[in-house]
């Protein structure tokens, strides 16, 4: 297929610099080769987003909405384009950046198969909900209030980034390896019916078990499914350029069978990856293994 990669390195949205680099990192470990040695045609733009470094960029009056206007205008121009990816049935990869990013991907999606009454369903791969609203941020940054907001909940301004209303209906979204999360955000998560496998649902059922309901869940009710992927949702001793590091998380392995499971359903149309942080990684190892994580989503096999 024709695999457009979106190189969006914005990191207003998370407390840590660096992710800004986490496109050029993920570039520099070979993506492009990858993806073309499994016989997929990539497409990159020669104009990327024009992302103004955060020291340069006004943190704005809302101390709960950090860096609220640059992430909205740069995620309206990012929803713009995976748009027209979509709509051109290329499967939009999106190489972040910090988290935040998902609301310019969500955008896009929804706006490209809501037109043709297509479901849409989101696996969320993190170590976090990021399902905080201004009402219960304890900091105030936009990377965990982002998936709230595609659902509808949050900010006006975050919830009709590009176009009006939720980009996702809650009970379409899935997440897997999740393993800190803030009071707050826990109770929206329920009352909004999101799904969460937990990091010790995959300890309590087996990681096998964990996958099949994933796989049931978005064959039952979705269209087309988005994968965001943080790497974060890995175990920071294996992947330790990120952001947000949090022990106990899936091992690579594990994060490569459920790429290449969710391969087999035929349903992925599009994926991100985000939170690549070279600053803090070794020999660039979390950029290689976002690389191989993306490769295993569209195809690549072991034999």
């Amino acid at each position: 297929m024709n695999v457009h990669i979106i190189e969006m390195p914005l990191d207003y949205g998370g407390r840590r610099h660096g992710s800004d680099m986490g496109p050029s990192a993920i570039r520099l470990a070979g993506i492009r080769k990858k993806l073309e040695g499994i016989g997929h045609t990539v497409i990159t733009d020669s104009k990327n987003i024009e992302i103004i470094p955060q020291e340069n960029v006004d943190i704005g009056a809302n101390p709960k909405a950090k860096y609220l206007e640059p992430i909205v205008k740069a995620c309206t121009e990012l929803a713009d384009v995976v748009k027209s990816s979509a709509e051109k049935e290329e499967f939009p990869l999106v190489l972040g950046g910090d988290h935040s990013i998902v609301l310019g991907t969500v955008a896009g999606l929804h706006s490209a198969y809501a037109k043709k009454g297509k479901r849409l369903g989101v696996l969320y791969v993190d170590a976090h909900g990021d399902f905080n609203t201004d009402q219960t941020s304890p900091t105030g940054n936009i990377h965990g209030e982002c998936m709230s907001a595609c659902a509808g909940y949050g900010l006006d301004a975050l919830v009709n980034l590009y176009e009006e209303g939720r980009k996702v209906d809650p009970a379409n979204i899935c997440y897997v390896g999740v393993r800190d999360l803030d009071e707050g955000e826990k109770k929206l998560m329920k009352e909004a019916g999101v799904t969460v496998f937990t990091i010790s649902d995959i300890d309590r059922y087996g990681f096998d078990e964990v996958v099949k309901k994933v796989k049931l869940f978005f064959k039952t009710r979705c269209d087309v499914v988005h994968i965001s992927f943080d790497m974060d949702s890995l175990d920071p001793s294996i992947a330790p350029g990120t952001g947000v590091p949090v022990p106990g998380g899936m091992n690579y392995r594990e994060a490569l069978l459920l790429m290449e499971e969710m391969h087999m359903t035929g349903l992925v149309k599009s994926m991100e990856v985000v939170e690549v942080n070279p600053i803090l990684d070794v020999r660039n190892e979390t950029a290689v293994m976002a690389v191989n994580i993306a490769a295993r989503l569209l195809g690549e096999k072991l034999f």
